[in-house]
């Protein structure tokens, strides 16, 4: 299939696929349930930290956070004591348990006592300049770690390109929270661009990209959503990643 080909067939997926219809049955509808930013913020953060395996079980998961949050995730966060985390303790979504959830409650209470928004936690690492998200990336990651009490544990669920994960779900949490021109995103960010942002690379869109020559490399690993995505740039500079909808459509949806 020649470019011209690929990109009119990967346009009318993004199409079919980038609609509000696609929100219900996705994690994304989780933030999708609020109007304030930071609660959007919030409830999308650990609605993409949650997402892998199942959609069903990574929106009952949410759910339960929720529920224990009384459905206003940021002002839990500001506001909660030691006593309000107490019914979390047997909090567990596949392999991430009360010990991730608590420190994460802890990082992102002190960051919104001093800023307005999870955005900067992200943007302060980025400019203009940068050619893509990796230094964002790192930076988050170091940035939420930077206690020395930070459990070890924990940091196998916020990925960073430093170690050559694909980094799939904050890749996925960066696409809601950045990409404006879209029926599922949110588009609430400004300081990163979306031309800057990498496709969320999950075993799905990696068969679908190898089998349009999108993609070469064997390991589904940074390296690999990087060229991925230059793939896609190819196609939209300004906006590759929305091609996530199409590979994710064929993917998931149709089994291509």
């Amino acid at each position: 299939m020649n470019t011209a080909a690929l990109k009119q067939m990967l346009d009318r997926k993004v199409a079919e696929y980038d609609q509000a219809s696609f929100i219900a049955k996705d994690p994304v509808s989780i933030p999708h349930r609020f109007s304030r930013q930071q609660d959007i913020e919030i409830a999308g953060f650990f609605a993409a930290l949650f997402a892998w395996g199942n959609r069903t079980s990574i929106i009952n998961s949410c759910n339960r956070l929720l529920r224990a949050m009384d459905d206003a995730p940021y002002d839990f966060v500001r506001n909660h004591t030691d006593t309000d985390l107490k019914p979390l303790l047997s909090f567990v979504h596949r392999t991430f348990n009360a010990t991730d959830l608590f420190w994460l409650l802890h990082v992102l209470q002190q960051h919104f006592r001093s800023y307005d928004t999870l955005e900067i936690a992200f943007s302060q690492f980025i400019n203009s300049f940068s050619p893509d998200i990796t230094p964002a990336l790192t930076g988050f990651h170091d940035y939420v770690f930077a206690e020395p009490q930070a459990p070890q544990r924990t940091r196998k669920h916020i990925s960073t390109p430093a170690k050559q994960s694909a980094c799939k779900r904050l890749n996925m949490y960066l696409r809601w929270m950045v990409r404006s021109e879209s029926a599922v995103d949110f588009g609430i960010w400004k300081q990163i661009s979306p031309a800057q942002l990498v496709c969320p690379l999950d075993v799905h869109v990696a068969r679908v990209a190898r089998r349009l020559n999108l993609l070469t490399r064997k390991q589904d690993d940074w390296k690999a959503a990087q060229e991925l995505t230059a793939g896609l740039r190819a196609l939209d500079a300004a906006d590759p990643v929305r091609y996530d909808y199409a590979l994710f459509g064929l993917g998931v949806i149709e089994k291509f």
